[in-house]
């Protein structure tokens, strides 16, 4: 049925990488789920008028609500596929991210207000009786509600969307939520133990703890987070492949969305290369990172020493010294600037994550003592660097 229904209503629905694609995953996902949740509300409300049932009414109303998730989806969608404007150079991707945490806060609030019921519930115990109507219809509202999820959240992982994976989340919420109202029904039918209370303080507790979680993963691209292996490997892969780069250092990605990246990175090239040659393969570069991986990347030229013997031997040095402190640290932009019998060595040496700010100053300061003691006409000026990478999982 998903499959369907990709076909069928967005067009292009390979071209994941397209603002306007994405856009039309978005709304798709938006339509189906406002017209499953008034399917929901208009069957329970009719059963719900028809027996007089207060709490099956109450439940429609419930999945009118629940409608809201799809309308911030719909709302949230269209306007992060908005172009860039004078006020938002990098367009309006990020409002996603937005829409995505508001739904987290409406499943975090139906998994308090679930817990409240809850605690009432175990300290005034209610009978559960069996109603064979209002039965069928919770078990109808789980299919329902478990093809939503599932559809959800296929269609958030294909396309990254934060906020389609949040909205399948609010929909798995309802489908534990209700699970459990029918787990409890039929142990107390069967066995005459009321199970309802404990078992609603568990599953708003999981309902809540998944709001949590999906505000958490939502919170992570809008404050600013690593960048991913992958996508790492992608672009210093791109750079480094090209004849004249002879490394690279220091890549930083800004996301303003799921499709709109922004990079820059520090290229090395030799240091007897022309200005032009260097700006014109650096050029091409960029260019082909917008083609190839949709992202705008700006690249600064580290020049490298190849010729002078007394500086590739003082590198070769700093290095032993560096490696005999810690094997993981790393060091790049060596250069050495000469003074009469002085040399004073210039670099950035690049700590681990698990160094704090103490500890990559004692090693500096370890390291800059250790290399005037080699030569004590050698000073040093150290930058502290970190790697912006991901850690493998």
């Amino acid at each position: 049925m998903t499959e369907f229904l990709v076909k069928k209503f967005v067009k292009d629905s390979e071209n994941i990488e397209s603002t306007q694609v994405r856009t039309r995953y978005g709304i798709l996902s938006s339509i189906v789920g406002i017209l499953c949740n008034v399917f929901l509300f208009s069957v329970k409300l009719t059963i719900g008028i028809l027996l007089s049932s207060l709490a099956v009414t109450a439940d429609a109303f419930n999945n009118l609500s629940d409608a809201a998730s799809s309308i911030i989806s719909f709302v949230g969608v269209k306007m992060a596929g908005k172009p860039a404007d004078a006020e938002h150079p990098f367009g309006h991707g990020r409002i996603e991210y937005v829409a995505a945490l508001i739904v987290a806060f409406l499943v975090i609030q139906v998994g308090l207000t679930f817990l409240k019921s809850s605690v009432t519930k175990i300290i005034h115990p209610e009978e559960i009786s069996f109603e064979l109507i209002p039965f069928v219809i919770l078990i109808l509202s789980i299919l329902v509600k478990l093809w939503m999820a599932f559809f959800n959240k296929k269609l958030g992982k294909r396309i990254d969307s934060k906020v389609m994976l949040a909205t399948a989340a609010d929909s798995l919420g309802d489908v534990v939520t209700t699970g459990a109202t029918v787990l409890s029904i039929l142990i107390c039918h069967f066995t005459s133990v009321n199970v309802d209370a404990i078992a609603g303080l568990i599953v708003s507790i999981i309902v809540i703890w998944s709001g949590i979680s999906i505000a958490r993963d939502t919170l992570e691209p809008l404050i600013g987070q690593r960048v991913p292996t992958e996508l790492y490997q992608k672009i210093t892969k791109l750079v480094d492949s090209h004849e004249g780069i002879l490394g690279s250092h220091d890549l930083i990605v800004h996301n303003y969305g799921p499709t709109q990246k922004m990079a820059s990175i520090h290229a090395e090239v030799p240091n007897d290369m022309s200005i032009e040659q260097a700006h014109t393969i650096i050029d091409h570069i960029e260019r082909q990172a917008e083609k190839e991986l949709n992202i705008l990347l700006v690249i600064h030229m580290d020049p490298v020493e190849m010729h002078d013997e007394e500086i590739l031997t003082l590198q070769e040095k700093v290095k032993h010294l560096i490696h005999a402190l810690d094997e993981n640290l790393k060091f790049h932009d060596f250069r050495v600037i000469k003074e009469e019998e002085k040399r004073i060595l210039l670099f950035d040496l690049v700590v681990p994550d698990s160094y704090s700010h103490s500890d990559a100053d004692r090693t500096m300061q370890q390291l800059m003592h250790l290399i005037h003691e080699e030569n004590n006409q050698t000073d040093c000026i150290i930058t502290l660097d970190r790697n912006f990478e991901a850690p493998e999982k």
